[in-house]
C-alpha cells in the first residue's frame, strides 16, 4: 500500500517500481489519470496503469471501481505493454467510471483558480454520483467501463480478483492517487483533489477490507511540491534556483525534472512542513516512509550506495524525519533509477 505525503505524488512514486521487480506475485490498483509517474526501468511515464507495470511482467494489473479512466490515455498505455492485451493479465472493474471531452471542457472553464491539471476526473466522479438513474441536465451522461465495448475483454470484478489473489497468498501492491495535502476532506480546501487521497480512500475505492494491509508505505519528498500555479498554500516556497545553489544540481536538470508531465508547467517548490507529513503519517496509518529526492540535499549523495555513505546533512535529515513522524524512513531514493535506491526495509 502507497501514499505520498504532501501534494504532489508526479515521478515521486518511481521508488516504488523498483520495489516491484522483486516480487514476481505481486498486483497493483491505481486511480487517475490527472497526475504523471515517471519510471526509470524501462523508461516511461505513467498516467492510467500502475506505475510499475512495465517494471513486472509476471505482475497482474488491477484498475479499481473508484478509478476514472481516460479511455485514449488508457488504450495508449495499452498499446505501450502489448502483454497485457487481454490474456487475463489486466482486469478493469466494470464500475469503473469513463471520463468524457465533456468533463474536461468544463474543467478548462470552472477549476482555473485552484491550478488544476483539469483532466476531468472531478467533473466524470461528479457526474458518477449525480447520475444514479438520472438524466443528467449538464454534461454527458454517465458511462461505466462496462459500457465500453474496447474494455469488455478486461472487465473482472476488481474486488473478487483481489480477494481471490489474497486467498492465494500472493502480494499486493495497491498504489494512491495524488498527495494527502490535496484530499478532498482532509487537505486545504479548495486547492484539493475530487477524492479522499488517503490510504482508507484508496482501500475503499479497490474494495480492500483496513485488516489485509500489511504496510502502508507513505512517498515523501525532501522539498514538498504543487503544481504551477494558483495551486494552494505550502512551508516555506523557494526558487528553483536556490535549490540549485543548494543541492549542487545543475539548475537546468532541476528545471526539466520540476514540470509536471501532465500540466506541463513549472512545479511550485517547498521547504518541508514538518507538521503537514508528521499529519500525513497519522491520517494514512503510515508504517513506513519512502523518502524521495535525498539528492537535492546535496549531489553527492547520487553516489550513496548505503545509508552511511550519505551526506552528514542527508543522514540527519533521515533522521529527523523519522523523530518527528515516528516511522521508519525504509526506502530512500537518491537519483533516478533502480541504482538510485537506498533500501533499508527489514520486510520484503
Amino acid at each position: 500500500m502507497s501514499s505520498s505525503a504532501g501534494s504532489g505524488g508526479a515521478k515521486a512514486k518511481e521508488i516504488f517500481a523498483h520495489c516491484w521487480q522483486r516480487n514476481t506475485t505481486s498486483s497493483c490498483v491505481l486511480a487517475d489519470p490527472n497526475a504523471g509517474h515517471k519510471v526509470a526501468d524501462p523508461v516511461y511515464t505513467y498516467r492510467q496503469l500502475p506505475s510499475g507495470t512495465g517494471s513486472n511482467k509476471n505482475a497482474r494489473i488491477f484498475i479499481a471501481a473508484g478509478s476514472t479512466i481516460s479511455l485514449p490515455t488508457l488504450l495508449k498505455e495499452l498499446n505501450d505493454h502489448p502483454w497485457l492485451e487481454p490474456e487475463g493479465w489486466l482486469s478493469v472493474d466494470p464500475q469503473a467510471m469513463i471520463i468524457e471531452q465533456g468533463d474536461i471542457d468544463i474543467e478548462e472553464k470552472l477549476l482555473e483558480k485552484i491550478s488544476s491539471t483539469k483532466q476531468g476526473v472531478g467533473s466524470a466522479t461528479a457526474r458518477k454520483v449525480l447520475g444514479r438513474g438520472a438524466t443528467l441536465e449538464w454534461g454527458p451522461q454517465v458511462r461505466l467501463a462496462r459500457d465500453v465495448e474496447e474494455l469488455k475483454p478486461y472487465l473482472k470484478s476488481v474486488r473478487v480478483e483481489i480477494e481471490r489473489a489474497l486467498a492465494g497468498g500472493q502480494r499486493i501492491m495497491l498504489e494512491g492517487t495524488q498527495g494527502t495535502e490535496l484530499s478532498i476532506h482532509h487537505g486545504s480546501y479548495p486547492h484539493v483533489t475530487s477524492r479522499e487521497t488517503s490510504v482508507a480512500g484508496c482501500l475503499s475505492d479497490a474494495g480492500v477490507p483496513y485488516n489485509r494491509v500489511r504496510r502502508a508505505v507513505l512517498v515523501a519528498r525532501t522539498y514538498p511540491i504543487r503544481v504551477g500555479g494558483p495551486s494552494g498554500p505550502m512551508g516555506v516556497e523557494m526558487t528553483l534556483s536556490e535549490i540549485a545553489k543548494i543541492s549542487g544540481v545543475p539548475l537546468n536538470e532541476i528545471d526539466k525534472t520540476e514540470k509536471g508531465s501532465v500540466s506541463g508547467k513549472t512545479r511550485r517548490i517547498a521547504e518541508i512542513d514538518w507538521e503537514k507529513i508528521r499529519m500525513s503519517v497519522y491520517v494514512n496509518g503510515a508504517t513506513d516512509i519512502a523518502l524521495t529526492f535525498v539528492d537535492y540535499l546535496g549531489v553527492e549523495n547520487r553516489s550513496a550506495k548505503t545509508f552511511n555513505d550519505l551526506s552528514e546533512k542527508a543522514q540527519q535529515f533521515v533522521r529527523d524525519v523519522e523523530r518527528v513522524c515516528g516511522v521508519s524512513v525504509s526506502l530512500i531514493s537518491k537519483d533516478f533509477g533502480v541504482a538510485g535506491l537506498i533500501d533499508l526495509r527489514e520486510w520484503k
